[in-house]
């Protein structure tokens, strides 16, 4: 079986259901989704889930802790990772739980496709499911454009690893693919502990969390993968980040230069940003009207009137807001 899956908690609601209502208007109401908890915050996730019969939370603790623990033992075996995290104030480990959407290796779909939270559907997705008829791994991005969000690129082990034809080629965002149930074993996995261990766990990326980890378990465990920006024509070709301004909008749907998008991937943007808009602070950020349309496809009655003036999402604070941001007596 086929499906669609995400990984969320309560923090990501209003984006959750933007997503969801995406899929289901794009695909039907009969898409089977998975969503993959990012923690236990997931509450009013779950009572959501639980209106939307073609949805699942999934439970499987034994797949979860298997994750966690594989999570884990890969940023263990980095060199600096741990003093690099705490300079910044963070937990023992960064971003604890964007892993769990490696779960999906054990799931209920036979082949899947993943969304994070943070996207939207635009167009159908049967041709990404077609190439993985030929492929075990397909993505649709441009993140081989900038490597310094998966891999250090001043360690000198990474061309000792990777071929400058895969570094070029390869590389993927982990917020958009399709892959198939169980391609990460547990032999496959203490293969690749054991390289990491071994000393190859210092090309990772340390701030990303789960990307640099997926990016080299793809490469490394030798999966076959495809990038459609790679593969298709040019006057096929799409965009997908909401940092393109070009797009056109008809009828709730995103087109790039007349192809229609596949998804819009809102990257970039503080989950925090969603709920304040959603709660009725007038913030403007790119294709802002979309995610509302999404958000309240099924309830209009619920969708924000903005009152107060607008400001842009990225405007610079006010010397009164800094001044209190510095006493602690504003966040």
């Amino acid at each position: 079986m086929d499906g669609i899956c995400t990984l969320a908690n309560d923090r990501v609601y209003d984006q959750l259901i933007a997503l969801l209502n995406s899929i289901e208007a794009i695909l039907g109401s009969e898409t089977p989704v998975c969503v993959y908890p990012y923690n236990d915050n997931t509450d009013k996730i779950a009572a959501e889930i639980a209106k939307r019969p073609n949805v699942q939370l999934y439970d499987d603790q034994d797949s979860i802790q298997r994750w966690d623990q594989f999570f884990r033992d890969v940023w263990d075996a980095h060199p600096t990772a741990q003093e690099k995290w705490r300079e910044i104030g963070s937990h023992k480990y960064h971003r604890f739980g964007t892993h769990r959407r490696f779960c999906a290796f054990d799931g209920p779909f036979d082949r899947f496709l993943y969304m994070d939270a943070d996207t939207l559907l635009q167009g159908p997705v049967a041709p990404i499911f077609h190439q993985l008829n030929d492929y075990d791994w397909v993505v649709y991005d441009f993140q081989y454009k900038d490597l310094t969000h998966v891999y250090d690129v001043s360690s000198p082990k990474l061309l000792e690893l990777f071929t400058p034809e895969q570094i070029k080629s390869k590389i993927f965002c982990s917020g958009f693919y399709a892959a198939k149930k169980g391609l990460f074993q547990q032999e496959k996995r203490d293969f690749l502990l054991t390289k990491l261990r071994e000393g190859e766990a210092e090309v990772l990326y340390t701030m990303s969390a789960d990307q640099p980890i997926l990016n080299y378990m793809v490469i490394r465990g030798d999966i076959k993968s495809c990038n459609l920006a790679l593969q298709l024509p040019a006057n096929e070709m799409t965009g997908c980040c909401v940092s393109s301004s070009h797009f056109e909008e008809i009828e709730h749907i995103l087109y790039d230069r007349g192809n229609r998008l596949t998804y819009i991937h809102y990257i970039g943007l503080a989950s925090d940003l969603f709920s304040q808009v959603c709660a009725g602070d007038n913030i403007e950020f790119p294709y802002r009207e979309l995610f509302l349309h999404y958000r309240y496809l099924h309830e209009q009655e619920l969708r924000p009137h903005f009152k107060s003036k607008s400001k842009a999402y990225n405007a610079p604070q006010s010397l009164a807001s800094r001044i209190l941001k510095k006493l602690g007596l504003a966040s």
